[in-house]
């Protein structure tokens, strides 16, 4: 039956395509109640109890009673028998990898540190060690993992999962990132710059959830920007779009990792920060973001001025692409509103005016889980968990 040919056009492809968009619309969120899934796919109540009802019996989805606003409804998701994803995020100078169901529900997470400017090669190979450890953990195999979601801090060409990015990301240049684990692991892989990731996360997940025009911005040891357009990821041509912290805003500045001269990493990134705090530069930047939440007058200062730096420069995002919201990760915005109030004033003062008012800018509701449930994202798009094809099959 799952091979059979529809014509197009027939009530059989529709109502197959019908099952498709629930079943999407389900992977995205998570979980989801009926009338949200009607609201959200434009399908009639009766269109959406029916379908759920069949894919229930299928074991594709999963129903529960919950209550919404005082009132009753049914809560879907996922079938939870159907596999385990992974979602990996190499960060500056940590990685994370987590577990989790179709779903999106984490099973497993653990966090590693990373020496500066590590390899392709040793960290693709202590991910795919960390991945088969917590597999195990788990009771289960790699035959059981559907897919593993990556993230990286440096531009990622999606179309053939190499780091396009040369130079911001040392010994990962061109590297073919899903070939390397894949091969080691078995397991389909996809990539993505980390921040486009944690754009990802926060708009199905997060702060932006419902949005459709986003720009989430991650301020820590460099700077990240993920644009969430019209409800897609914005990559460009070769996946270097957003590369905030490589603007060049200061024509006399330091020298950057990327080759220009001057650019917003080099005045807002952590080397940066830490810098100006003179005889105390040994700081961590959660040193400082600590000492700032406790009062400490110099590390308020410099994170605030950070804070309106960073918000001149979304200032001119905002102005290019009018999201509806502006998140802000990092480890920086743990320091709250010392440094949200900055940002948020410069994005306000700066930023072309509209009739919408000025962009909200909100802290990130996954905080430093982001980027990797944005991972876990990508790795449920990439199992494409496909309704018609899995009724058929039983």
């Amino acid at each position: 039956m799952a091979n059979e040919r529809v014509p197009p056009g027939s009530q059989t492809s529709l109502r197959e395509a019908n099952r498709a968009r629930i079943v999407t619309a389900v992977q995205q969120r998570g979980s989801i109640t009926q009338v949200e899934l009607a609201a959200l796919t434009g399908l009639s109540a009766a269109t959406i109890s029916n379908i759920v009802k069949e894919l229930t019996h299928a074991g594709v989805l999963s129903t529960t009673p919950t209550s919404r606003s005082g009132r009753r409804a049914q809560l879907v998701t996922l079938a939870r028998n159907l596999g385990v994803i992974a979602g990996v995020h190499f960060g500056e100078r940590s990685m994370r990898v987590a577990l989790g169901d179709v779903t999106q529900r984490v099973l497993a997470e653990q966090r590693l540190p990373l020496p500066p400017e590590h390899r392709a090669d040793s960290g693709l190979d202590r991910a795919a060690l960390l991945v088969e450890e917590m597999v195990d953990s788990l009771g289960a195999t790699l035959g059981e993992v559907l897919a593993i979601g990556v993230g990286v801090p440096a531009p990622v060409d999606v179309r053939t999962g190499r780091v396009s990015g040369v130079g911001i990301l040392r010994g990962w240049d061109d590297v073919d990132v899903p070939d390397v684990l894949g091969r080691r692991l078995g397991v389909p892989v996809q990539v993505d710059n980390d921040a486009n990731l944690g754009a990802l996360a926060e708009t199905r997940l997060g702060a932006a959830r419902g949005r459709r025009h986003v720009a989430y911005v991650r301020s820590s040891y460099g700077v990240g920007l993920g644009l969430v357009l019209d409800g897609r990821v914005l990559h460009g041509r070769a996946g270097a779009a957003g590369e905030l912290g490589h603007v060049v805003v200061d024509e006399g500045g330091e020298p950057c990792r990327c080759g220009n001269s001057g650019c917003l990493e080099g005045v807002v990134g952590s080397t940066a920060v830490v810098r100006r705090l003179g005889d105390r530069h040994h700081l961590a930047l959660r040193d400082l973001v600590v000492r700032a939440r406790e009062g400490d007058a110099a590390c308020t200062a410099v994170v605030a001025d950070v804070g309106h730096r960073l918000g001149t420069a979304m200032a001119v995002v905002c102005t290019l692409v009018d999201p509806e919201v502006v998140v802000v990760g990092g480890e920086l915005a743990q320091a709250g509103e010392i440094f949200l109030g900055p940002l948020r004033r410069a994005v306000v003062e700066r930023a072309v005016e509209t009739t919408a008012g000025p962009v909200e800018v909100v802290a990130s509701a996954l905080g430093d889980q982001a980027e990797v449930r944005g991972a876990l994202a990508l790795a449920v798009d990439a199992a494409q968990v496909a309704a018609p094809a899995t009724a058929g099959a039983r």
